[in-house]
């Protein structure tokens, strides 16, 4: 069984990762914004209390893992919007801070979308760097850097991070000029259907596009700017795993990508001798499972408690909450 390393100033199942102060643009550190402002409709009732992004991924809440990706990439701060739950960003963050790199939080009252979430953090985004912007309920380790030097290479005013394969192809991209033809059938122009990763890099020219306090897809400032004949560029990711975390399936999905079939147990859980912990199963920090449970690609939060004799299998267990009897499927 998987075990976290004795108490350290990483999270728990944090990726080990170098801090890169600047990237190749010599002293112009990239900032990133990563999008935290959604209600997580779809993962409730996980996301009842807690914020989609904050949700724990095999240990380690899922926006420290986009920030550790980020890192990886050669990021120096961060910026996140927040709506729902969002003193529970204060709290995680409550130094400002994550791994000695600045977080800044900018709460909307009412969402405003991802082009009005944008315009309302310009401020916090001050520079002439590219930056880089990250859905928040995504788990991938494409390699960001490589779509960096693409971006930077192409001189486009945006680069779209697709994927080549997936659900939802709705990007139609001309891999020969490397540019966005059409997103969502909109403009009927054809390319290469592709899926959209929730990543891409802007140029701060870019932000003169958004209206402030205006509710707004990007997509649509996208579509205005592709007909306008803008240079709307595409990298295709040829590399690395990538999961939208939008439904449970896909949450317990993300754990048996990362853990396989060993479960990861923290030091300080406390678990029964006869107890069995199997499979991409998880027991936080705080957790007491009894004599004779079995849990089985199960997830529970910090202090879940699990009584004696409880068999759960595909089950997730919310923090402080206890679970008692057999289930299948079934969030407590």
């Amino acid at each position: 069984m998987k075990t976290p390393e004795s108490p350290s100033p990483q999270p728990a199942g944090a990726v080990s990762v170098r801090v890169h102060r600047h990237v190749e643009q010599g002293s112009k550190p990239v900032k990133a914004f990563v999008l935290g402002a959604g209600l997580g409709t779809r993962l409730r009732p996980l996301t009842e209390h807690l914020p989609k992004p904050l949700v724990p991924v095999a240990g380690q809440p899922l926006i420290t893992r986009a920030f550790d990706h980020l890192i990886a990439a050669g990021v120096g701060g961060f910026v996140v919007n927040t709506h729902h739950a969002a003193q529970a960003y204060t709290t995680l963050f409550a130094n400002s801070r994550y791994r000695e790199l600045p977080v800044a939080l900018r709460h909307e009252p009412v969402i405003l979308e991802t082009a009005g979430g944008l315009a309302n953090v310009r401020d916090l985004l001050d520079g002439d760097a590219p930056i880089l912007v990250y859905n928040g309920d995504i788990l991938t380790d494409i390699p960001l850097q490589d779509a960096l030097t693409a971006h930077r290479n192409s001189g486009a005013l945006v680069t779209l991070v697709l994927r080549a394969e997936g659900k939802l192809r709705n990007v139609n991209f001309d891999a020969q000029s490397a540019t966005i033809r059409d997103i969502r059938g909109t403009l009927g122009h054809a390319g290469q259907a592709c899926q959209f990763t929730g990543v891409y890099i802007i140029e701060p020219r870019f932000l003169d596009e958004l209206e402030p306090g205006k509710v707004e897809s990007v997509v649509a400032v996208f579509l205005r700017l592709i007909e306008a004949g803008a240079h709307i560029g595409g990298h295709l990711a040829t590399s690395g795993y990538w999961l939208d975390l939008g439904d449970r399936d896909s949450y317990l999905e993300a754990h048996a990508l990362l853990l396989g079939a060993t479960p990861l147990i923290h030091p300080d859980a406390e678990l029964h001798p006869d107890a069995r912990v199997i499979g991409s199963s998880v027991v936080a920090a705080g957790c007491r499972v009894g004599a004779g449970a079995i849990l089985q690609d199960t997830v529970l939060w910090d202090s879940a408690q699990i009584e004696a004799g409880t068999q759960l299998t595909r089950c997730v267990v919310r923090g402080g909450r206890t679970a008692a009897g057999r289930h299948h499927d079934t969030d407590f």
